[in-house]
């Protein structure tokens, strides 16, 4: 008898629990837009792809400093290839830079791993890297006002992600001098 007690008492919290969970599911927001997904996908070099990465990012640090008349302009202009600007609390914004950040990585792993000497993985990281520096010198001030756990620990993933980055951008041997190949490409007189 208090078996079947005990095992009604349990099958009445599954379906509330169940809700919980896609409730908690559906509040969990993509951290690119529709138009962004399909930028990344039509983007097949590695390097181009890190730079549509890269304007999603732009796109969040510009919700989270704020509009100003001088951007607003490029807004528009970018309205239709990018839609609108994504919007959401500070949190939001923060998480979805580190997202961000950690898509790219993977994106530079997966070329790494099927072909480790293309040229575009360095160029990528370099791209990446330097937006990584700007953003975080950026953060600074928003972190040190950090109250919630969850903007704390958005700020934490998003910095353990820009230490991966810069970490492995700091790695790669020294760009090629363009102007020095060219030299040496030249014909002796």
């Amino acid at each position: 008898m208090k078996m079947r007690s005990v095992f009604r008492s349990l099958s009445g919290l599954l379906p509330v629990l169940f809700l919980a969970l896609v409730t908690a599911a559906a509040q969990d927001r993509d951290h690119l837009t529709a138009q962004e997904v399909e930028l990344i996908r039509e983007a097949q070099e590695l390097d181009k792809r890190i730079d549509v990465f890269i304007k999603a990012i732009d796109r969040r640090m510009l919700g989270l400093n704020g509009v100003t008349q001088s951007n607003a302009k490029q807004l528009k202009k970018d309205a239709e290839k990018w839609g609108e600007l994504p919007s959401g609390s500070r949190t939001d914004l923060i998480k979805d830079i580190a997202r961000i950040l950690d898509e790219a990585i993977t994106n530079i792993d997966d070329v790494s791993e099927h072909d480790a000497k293309n040229p575009l993985i360095a160029k990528a990281l370099r791209k990446l890297a330097a937006e990584v520096v700007k953003v975080v010198e950026q953060l600074k001030p928003l972190r040190e006002q950090a109250k919630t756990d969850s903007e704390v620990a958005s700020f934490e993933l998003l910095a353990e992600n820009a230490d991966s980055i810069i970490a492995a951008a700091n790695k790669l041997p020294p760009p090629a001098d363009k102007k020095s190949e060219k030299s040496k490409n030249k014909p002796v007189n």
